[in-house]
């Protein structure tokens, strides 16, 4: 005789059916020991109901242990937002049915303090009930107090959280007026909703064309009086003598026949220079300065060429007379140095002109441009411009030092300070100097050579 199993030897005590269906099955389940017709033997099943409960569990789980008469209802979560927040998405139905979701949140939060979601907000809204229509107070007002409580109420649903497209489609206003509304409350605040004056904001005007017609003439009847003296022969009293003045310019500027009243003529802009460098050896400037001093009785000349991109000094020489040799001599130290430039921009000197210095620039492939300086295209050799900042350093210099030499001076805390004759002298022979330096602006030459 076999023994009798284990699980036969248990006793069931519990009575409810869920509970019975899952002891069955639940060997087959966890230890998969055995098959279903001997766990319907231990237990005094049906073979196919074992079969059943086994296959209702692995298809359902927990839930296909119910028997096939009870149906199972999930329980729906409650409800995650408050009584409030579901009044007010009532009350905000009823008035406007434009809403979006994040704008729904954002209302809910400003008004009332609760942050929810939008997608909770969208679900609140689809399952909110449809309430009538409530009119807005705000279209009963009296006339005097309607423009500033319009304002107002706009204001205020854009402070809880409202669009502006969502105010203009309810309160049937354009969007430039909310957007201007808002701006004068945020720049003027209270004040700014209530109604500005239309028309001109400065104070009344005092000068028309009859006054301006009198100011005119008294103006070409004295024309040296200034405005003060214009307006006492104007003899009213109820404008200034400022206003007078502005007259009195207006005038100037208007009427060709005043006296004492320049024209000023127009002057065209100033176009680009010419010979304007745009990349590095692209236009090479070469002149020659006299010195201020003799040597053995022959005063030496200073001649360099000036790189027009840089500005900076590539060459030069001291030669006792500007000849051809000398410019060429300069040229091949700066080619030898830098290469051959585009082109070269040079005086009418013969120094230049010379059949040499012309067949060394084709040999070299340097198209040379020559000026003219007496019509006036000095400006075109920018060297010019160094010679003459050059001269005006040297000049500065000996200012400075003949203030501190032989003027007679005196030192305040170390700082030296000339007397009323002797700036007076220096004044006087700076002139002077002015002249004969305007005539050779020379240099001497290492502080040529030094720059």
């Amino acid at each position: 005789m076999d023994p009798i199993p284990e699980v036969a030897q248990l006793q069931w005590d519990f009575m409810d059916p869920i509970q019975r269906r899952y002891e069955v099955i639940r060997p087959l389940v966890l230890f998969t020991a055995g098959t279903a017709t001997q766990r319907a033997q231990d237990t005094d099943l049906h073979p196919d109901t074992v079969r059943r409960w086994l296959h209702d569990f692995r298809q359902h789980g927990m839930l296909g242990l119910f028997p096939a008469g009870v149906t199972v209802e999930q329980r729906r979560r409650g409800p995650t937002v408050s009584e409030a927040v579901c009044k007010e998405i009532d009350r905000l139905k009823a008035l406007y049915g434009g809403f979006h979701a994040r704008e729904l949140a954002r209302i809910l939060f400003l008004t009332l303090g609760e942050r929810i979601d939008h997608k909770t907000a969208q679900r609140l809204w689809r399952d909110s009930p449809v309430v009538p229509q409530e009119r807005l107070p705000l279209r009963t007002l009296p006339s005097p107090t309607a423009p500033y409580q319009m304002r107002l109420q706009v204001i205020q649903l854009s402070y809880q959280g409202w669009d502006k497209v969502s105010i203009s489609r309810f309160l049937h206003l354009a969007r430039t007026t909310i957007d201007r509304w808002i701006a004068r409350f945020e720049a003027e605040h209270l004040a700014g909703l209530v109604d500005h004056k239309r028309g001109p904001k400065g104070p009344p005007r005092k000068v028309w064309f009859p006054r301006m017609v009198q100011i005119y003439h008294l103006q070409k009847a004295h024309p040296d009086a200034g405005e003060f003296r214009i307006w006492s022969l104007l003899a009213q009293p109820d404008i200034s003598v400022r206003t007078v003045g502005r007259s009195m310019a207006l005038h100037k500027l208007v009427y060709e026949d005043i006296p004492h009243n320049p024209r000023h003529r127009w002057q065209p802009s100033p176009l680009p220079h010419p010979y304007k460098a745009t990349r590095r050896h692209q236009y090479w400037f070469s002149d020659g300065r006299q010195m201020d001093f003799a040597l053995d009785g022959v005063k030496w000349w200073s001649i360099l060429i000036l790189e027009g991109y840089s500005r900076t000094i590539l060459a030069g020489t001291l030669a006792p007379t500007e000849a051809t040799w000398a410019a060429l001599m300069v040229l091949y130290t700066a080619c030898q140095h830098d290469g051959a430039p585009e082109c070269l921009i040079s005086d009418s000197g013969g120094a230049y002109i010379a059949h040499d210095f012309e067949a060394v620039c084709t040999r070299l492939q340097i198209d040379h441009r020559t000026i003219v300086s007496t019509q006036g295209e000095s400006y075109l050799n920018w060297i010019e411009t160094h010679f003459n900042m050059q001269a005006i350093t040297w000049y500065h210099d000996g200012v400075a030092q003949r203030i501190t030499s032989s003027a007679k001076t005196r030192s305040v805390g170390g700082i030296v300070i000339p007397s009323a004759w002797a700036v007076l002298r220096l004044r006087m022979s700076s002139k002077c100097m002015g002249c004969s330096m305007g005539r050779s602006a020379g240099l001497a030459p290492f502080r040529i050579l030094s720059t």
